[in-house]
């Protein structure tokens, strides 16, 4: 595939500093962060050495070692690259790095390093662990409706559908092997590869029963005690809470915190479950394509779901924070907080709803900059997907 993601270019300015730090990339599975880190390399007019620690077993630190000498011996006057892929399943990785990358920087030796990783949160933990000062972070996150039209011509249907998985466009005109796919190489995949190889899950089929409920009601506030009441494999509410928090740092389910200007109120709210990719819900509806568009109420979950994975995924590289509002009978599907920027959101999506919209009440109480209304007479979806989310901020 030809198709650059912008962050390709962020990436090959870094590269072509004499010394850059060192490069970490990071994101889910399937977006595209093998893929875009050998486009630039290609471009570099540098040797290269790729190497992948993305297997059931994991490698140890010598590892690391061989392939850092391997990038060494390719070494010339202006340097060379060295890639490793899902890197914080290797074992003591970042002592490892750490020594390595201060042997070369002390020798002067012009070795660019390129990190990868699939697991943010465990990621991220090792680099402000040990790599202090060393590193810096690009997070790609999953494919907006603007890339999935340019690279496969999604239309907007399609994209509230199907998602946005580069991997999967080419199958969806066989949804049987589209939803294995997603089922098989995606979501399994992800879960036991980058949550329970990695963490201590003590309850591996309750974290899995999360995420398919997850999923069948996102877009909707949903208590933790409700949740263990619809569980077989039942935690207790902490439990709960950090699952929800592994499969967000995984990049499939979010639970958004009610808005609120009191820091307790925030820790002790209900979260409103979100998915981050609206492939993972319609995977398992058990709905075709013409069937769901059909289903006004399925459809109407799938076109929210869609808006809120949109303002999830630019929450996750850093643009704003992301909540929902609900108070008595009102309720406001999104509040975007930006610096002291704050614009509540509304999606009018045609399904029936069971509270009542509560823009109105919300403005009298917090005073945002902005209320939008997507959909129906308000921003058309396609539009609003389309577009930066810096653009509906007034930034």
């Amino acid at each position: 595939m030809n198709y650059k993601r912008p962050y390709a270019k962020i990436l090959a300015s870094r590269l072509r500093e004499p010394r850059h730090l060192i490069q970490v990339i990071t994101g889910p599975r399937q977006v595209g962060k093998t893929t875009l880190v050998e486009q630039v390399c290609s471009t570099q007019r540098l040797p290269f050495v790729f190497a992948s620690a993305d297997e059931p077993t994991l490698k140890g630190p010598e590892w690391i070692a061989q392939q850092w000498e391997s990038a060494r011996i390719k070494l010339n006057q202006k340097g060379a690259i060295l890639v490793i892929d899902e890197i914080q399943k290797v074992i003591g990785w970042t002592e490892t790095v750490k020594r390595l990358w201060d042997e070369d920087t002390r020798k002067r030796r012009p070795l660019k390093l390129i990190l990868l990783g699939s697991a943010p949160l465990l990621l991220q933990h090792g680099l402000t662990e040990s790599l202090s000062g060393r590193f810096e972070l690009i997070h790609l996150p999953h494919w907006s409706f603007t890339e999935m039209n340019t690279a496969f011509g999604f239309d907007i249907e399609k994209y509230i559908f199907f998602g946005g998985y580069p991997g999967a466009a080419p199958l969806i005109n066989d949804q049987k092997r589209w939803v294995r796919y997603i089922r098989d190489a995606l979501i399994e995949t992800t879960i036991s590869r980058d949550v329970l190889l990695l963490t201590r899950v003590d309850k591996p089929a309750l974290l899995r029963q999360l995420f398919e409920l997850g999923c069948l009601y996102s877009g909707q506030i949903i208590s933790y005690s409700k949740m263990l009441g619809q569980l077989q494999d039942a935690g207790n509410t902490t439990t709960l809470a950090h699952y929800l928090h592994l499969l967000a740092a995984a990049g499939m389910l979010v639970g958004l915190p009610k808005y609120t200007q009191r820091a307790m109120q925030l820790r002790a709210s209900s979260p409103k479950l979100q998915v981050l990719n609206t492939a993972l819900m319609s995977a398992q509806c058990d709905m075709s394509f013409a069937e769901a568009r059909e289903n006004h109420e399925f459809w109407g979950h799938l076109v929210e779901s869609a808006v809120g994975a949109h303002l999830a995924n630019a929450e996750a590289v850093g643009s704003h924070k992301l909540f929902y509002w609900r108070e008595r009978n009102h309720e406001v599907d999104f509040v975007v907080k930006a610096g002291r920027t704050l614009v509540a959101l509304e999606v009018k999506s045609g399904h029936k709803r069971q509270v009542l919209p509560g823009i109105a009440t919300f403005t009298n109480i917090f005073k945002p900059k902005r209320s939008l209304l997507i959909g129906g007479d308000g921003i058309p979806i396609e539009e609003f997907l389309k577009l930066p989310i810096e653009k509906w901020l007034g930034s």
